[in-house]
């Protein structure tokens, strides 16, 4: 039976461009924001439950990164985004999930759409859309639930740890998507463990059963991870060449490196997917093979049996005359001449290897 599939841009179908429509799951999830603002000697932490409690830290002269949890939130989104100024196809990308990783260009603002990866509690890949609004002294992000993986980041701006509370709202952007890409390496390292289990497992013989399913989920895993990272090289080469006063040069040095972080994530992933391949046509001759040794087996009994079955024929002919069956030993004779046969292509099988 085929599986269902979610189409999420049907909910967007005939609408008006700018349209701003939710196209993930219903959910009655309840909005959440968290507000850092912070200067090189301090900062203020806030969580927030409305939207107009955070429209205050555009004015200010600190850095703000202002957190939004909650996308099925259209309304208060479509209030923020207006309040900073945001296009209507930037708020409609926003709560859009199913965007591909980009970056748009605005006159005081960059839009950037990144795709956030992580394990859930049973050790399944998350996807989760997390989007950025790149201002002079604020970067908001977006995304769909709390679960992310800027954990470290937030504690560098509480402990005042490297040079993020000394550093303008680009860097703030580069050590959260800085952040997302070390998260790639985790989650290619555990596909890397799989597919390496996997292996063992095929040529142990130990899964014969559920083989080709492991492969097939592992190749979707894989595919599902590249489609969310390989464009985002692109999305960084832009930020380097980016001419705008929102990215300073120092900064671009550091996205430079983001840069190389993904060459080997990509680079890691195109070698799984060879390995994939490599599996299933390991996991085929396995099989293959084994076939061949079940086959081998019956070829080699047919083989012995054939002779004798010949003899016994002979003896079973309804003929008048056959000498041997009025001598008294032709029975005993028969048997040992059948026996003396069958060792006889035992030790010439075992000579040849065949056994």
């Amino acid at each position: 039976m085929a599986k269902k599939r979610t189409k999420k841009h049907q909910k967007k179908s005939g609408l008006a461009p700018g349209s701003v429509i939710y196209t993930g799951e219903k959910s009655d999830k309840k909005l959440f924001l968290e507000v850092f603002d912070y200067t090189p000697e301090e900062y203020i932490e806030k969580e927030l439950n409305s939207i107009e409690e955070v429209f205050d830290f555009k004015l200010t002269d600190c850095v703000s990164w202002i957190n939004v949890n909650g996308l099925n939130h259209v309304t208060e989104i479509e209030k923020l985004g207006i309040h900073f100024n945001l296009h209507p196809l930037v708020i409609e990308d926003l709560v859009s999930i199913s965007q591909r990783p980009k970056i748009d260009e605005y006159e005081d603002y960059l839009f950037v759409v990144l795709k956030m990866l992580y394990h859930d509690a049973d050790e399944n890949i998350i996807n989760e859309q997390v989007s950025f609004i790149l201002g002079p002294n604020y970067v908001l992000s977006f995304q769909e639930s709390e679960g992310d993986v800027f954990g470290a980041v937030r504690d560098r701006i509480r402990q005042g740890k490297g040079r993020v509370r000394t550093m303008q709202s680009d860097y703030l952007l580069y050590i959260l998507m800085d952040a997302i890409v070390d998260e790639y390496f985790s989650i290619i390292e555990t596909l890397g463990y799989k597919i390496e289990d996997l292996e063992s497992d095929i040529f142990e013989g130990s899964i014969e059963e559920t083989a080709t399913k492991d492969i097939q989920e592992l190749k979707k895993e894989i595919l599902k991870v590249r489609r969310s990272i390989f464009p985002l090289r692109e999305v960084i080469s832009r930020i380097e060449k980016d001419e705008s006063n929102l990215i300073q040069q120092r900064t671009k040095t550091y996205y430079r490196d983001i840069y190389d972080h993904l060459f080997q994530v990509t680079e890691n992933i195109d070698i799984y997917r060879e390995m994939i391949w490599s599996l299933m046509d390991m996991y085929m001759t396995t099989i293959s093979n084994k076939m061949n040794e079940v086959m081998k087996v019956l070829t080699i009994m047919a083989s012995i049996f054939i002779p004798l079955t010949f003899i016994a024929g002979i003896y079973g002919m309804n003929f008048d005359y056959i000498p041997e069956l009025h001598y008294k030993y032709s029975y005993f004779i028969l048997w040992g001449v059948m026996i003396v046969l069958f060792i006889a292509m035992l030790i010439y099988f075992k000579r040849k290897k065949w056994l």
